[in-house]
């Protein structure tokens, strides 16, 4: 393995949403006997007081809503990045932002998390499946962080995504 070992703890961080499943990662990070720090804004109060707030506690701690500089450091610090979309996200920027930290990801297989994990840089679990999240936290800790690294500078860069979208564009002009 390349790379720093992380000293801190899994992490999810977005905004706290049903769509975005919170309490699955909280869920899962239990059953896997890992703690977990969750970071963001909370978007749905009664979605958060109704369903994350009763996972707080037992190693599952609410950050709050950090500012950019302290976000890139908890999540470059993680041990992994859990990622539960409940709905099919056309792009996990969530997901681009952990691999730019060289953090390995843990996420549910919906939307775009297929297109961007390889299995260098992260696993999935079938979409809601928390204990099949649970059973793949160990593994994705154990991760190359340098790989995730550098699937975020191959595949989520900004010159790969001006490049990948001007082809596209010539595409469909021509």
């Amino acid at each position: 393995m390349r790379g720093p070992r992380a000293r801190v703890d899994p992490t999810w961080s977005g905004r706290l949403v049903p769509e975005k499943g919170p309490h699955l990662a909280a869920e899962a990070a239990r059953k896997a006997g890992f703690p977990l720090r969750l970071v963001g804004p909370i978007g749905d109060l009664r979605y958060f007081t109704e369903y994350v707030e009763p996972q707080l506690g037992d190693g599952v701690d609410y950050v709050g809503h950090l500012d950019r500089s302290r976000l890139a450091s908890l999540v470059g610090g993680a041990c992994a990045a859990l990622v539960t979309p409940c709905w099919d996200e056309p792009y996990g920027l969530v997901v681009a932002e952990a691999l730019a930290c060289g953090t390995p990801v843990s996420g549910f297989d919906r939307g775009a998390l297929p297109e961007i994990l390889t299995p260098e840089c992260g696993r999935l679990a079938p979409a809601g499946d928390t204990a099949a999240l649970a059973e793949l936290i160990p593994e994705t800790v154990r991760l190359d962080r340098g790989a995730a690294r550098e699937r975020a500078e191959g595949f989520c860069s900004l010159q790969v995504m001006a490049d990948q979208y001007g082809a596209l564009y010539e595409e469909l002009v021509t």
